[in-house]
């Protein structure tokens, strides 16, 4: 509980007013501008995101894989989402549909491709929100090709961004920040505007990290923080073997055949050679630093102090690997090890950046009116399935973790039940700051379920909010052989269909008898009503979205 918060708790005329400011006001349809409010009286929001953070790596979840403090803060102190997920599970797609509030075949930036660039002339919720009076910005992680539009400031990373020293582009041109960690460089430059923002106006700051992206760069002063090396529990789909699941098995996604140097950090010292069928080889008078361009590009960005902490803790790693590598089960063990890691140590930058950003706003006065939204662009495989990255439409991937505090209006410690979606960030932003929803943003706003109109559990029969989701995932084959897919996910079942490259099949799979998705039922005996209500419910919403392929 912040400090402001515990102070406030028993002001009900702060609630009173906000009521009245978010119900009483009227709007302008055609330009969207508060006509009645104060700037004041709206609440501010800062929309606090990362890339690739999955729900396992918050301790808010209940999960031990890493503490959180900073994160469950928000949560504990608001409503934590446990069915949030995603509509397209990949970075770039996801930041165009929460700024559209428009699944990605309608704002059209459907992949990560070269050639996909975000049409920055299209409505979004900071355009809506600058024109209503609101101070925009956005910090950190953008990745969407085209430069930012409708902010009054933005520093933003140049395309994926660097761990060290990284690049950030702004109005004014490109700025290196030369010995600077990305996470750290993302919320000093949060903190900054904040300190020098238009205090005359309300302010929405969408403050988004890099981290815990690949290829898991950790501060080299948190590295060892831990120990290593340690040994973190398989999940108990580790060795899914993918039986009925024709996609499953055709990904290129398994743990024990990630980049022995970009991933495992094994270098400049000899290591196996990756082939063209994905397994290794032993190369003698091997140096992967000519190998491994790209990551020593990287490891070059650091200051010679970085670099010498750095060789210092992974100085072992070749060793290490020496005593697994011709042993597959131990080397698959050994490298799930290392990777979960250097994972959930860049996590852990981030989670301290939140601290420090919630701790201004206690100090500054701003918590009880500013709307803190902590999520990930998508979910991501901690080795379930024995995987990482994304993109499927199962439930590691496709969920995500959401956590918001607003204590004018949220009561703390609940937990949400009901199906949300990153398409609904963008209704609930204009929502909350007392602005009329444009009818072509496609998700739901989230006021009715934040200030209670709506409950967070769903009762037996209730219709009163969505009950069934849509997702869509189009990039392929590269990078990781994923096939395209579509599918719905109701609240106790889930239907997909791939298809690529002359293959066209269906998966259902019952999420309460089955949620690890293991079994496919789409062809079994006593599925044929769920079968043909799920098919229904797809055709539904796919018309509803106006899906036309």
């Amino acid at each position: 509980m912040t400090r402001v918060y515990r102070k406030n708790l028993i002001k009900l005329t702060a609630l009173s007013v906000l009521t009245f400011a978010l119900n009483g006001c009227s709007s302008d349809n055609n330009n969207s501008q508060v006509v009645q409010q104060k700037p004041q009286e709206r609440p501010n929001i800062l929309f606090i995101m990362s890339d690739d953070h999955a729900e396992r790596a918050i301790s808010a979840y209940g999960h031990q894989l890493i503490q959180t403090p900073n994160i469950d803060r928000i949560a504990n102190e608001g409503m934590r989402f446990d069915n949030a997920f995603v509509s397209n599970s990949i970075c770039g797609p996801s930041r165009a549909v929460l700024m559209t509030g428009k699944h990605s075949h309608i704002n059209g930036f459907i992949d990560n491709g070269e050639d996909t660039i975000f049409d920055g002339s299209q409505m979004t919720f900071p355009k809506l929100l600058q024109r209503a009076g609101y101070e925009t910005s956005v910090v950190g992680k953008w990745h969407l090709g085209s430069d930012p539009t409708g902010f009054d400031n933005w520093q933003v990373l140049v395309g994926q961004g660097e761990y060290y020293s990284p690049q950030f582009k702004s109005k004014t041109g490109i700025k290196q920040y030369d010995g600077a960690y990305v996470s750290n460089k993302i919320t000093d430059i949060v903190l900054e505007q904040l300190a020098e923002r238009d205090k005359s106006k309300p302010f929405a700051m969408l403050y988004h990290h890099k981290a815990p992206h690949r290829n898991w760069m950790a501060d080299v002063e948190l590295l060892a923080k831990d120990g290593f090396p340690k040994e973190y529990p398989l999940p108990a789909t580790f060795n899914d073997t993918y039986h009925g699941r024709p996609a499953a098995k055709h990904q290129d996604m398994r743990i024990e055949d990630m980049y022995l140097g970009w991933d495992m950090k094994l270098w400049p010292n000899e290591y196996e050679k990756e082939t063209s069928t994905g397994g290794y080889r032993h190369a003698e008078n091997f140096d992967p630093r000519k190998a491994n361009k790209r990551f020593e590009a990287h490891y070059n960005r650091m200051s010679v102090e970085q670099k010498a902490k750095w060789d210092a803790y992974y100085k072992n790693n070749a060793k290490d690997y020496q005593t697994v590598k011709d042993d597959p089960t131990a080397l698959a063990k050994w490298m799930y090890n290392r990777y979960l890691h250097d994972y959930l140590a860049t996590v852990r930058s981030v989670d301290d950046g939140i601290g420090r950003v919630l701790d201004y706003l206690d100090d500054n006065g701003l918590a009880d009116n500013t709307i803190v939204v902590y999520t990930s662009d998508q979910g991501f495989y901690l080795g379930e399935h024995g995987w990482f990255d994304k993109r499927f439409m199962y439930e590691e991937s496709m969920s995500t973790p959401l956590v918001i505090r607003y204590p004018n209006v949220i009561k703390a410690g609940q937990v949400n039940s009901r199906l949300v979606q990153n398409l609904d960030f963008a209704p609930t932003f204009v929502d909350l700051a007392g602005l009329s929803v444009p009818k072509e943003m496609q998700g739901l706003s989230l006021k009715p379920l934040l200030n209670g109109e709506i409950s967070p559990l769903k009762a037996a029969g209730s219709q009163d909010w969505r009950t069934s989701l849509y997702y869509q995932y189009f990039e392929y084959p590269v990078p990781h052989s994923v096939m395209p897919h579509y599918g719905v996910r109701s609240e106790t079942h889930k239907l997909i269909h791939f298809t690529a490259k002359g293959k066209d099949f269906w998966e259902l799979y019952d999420l309460e008898a089955d949620p690890s998705e293991l079994k496919n039922q789409y062809h079994e005996a006593g599925f044929e009503q769920i079968k043909a209500d799920l098919h229904q419910q797809l055709i539904a919403l796919r018309k509803q979205y106006q899906v036309n392929d």
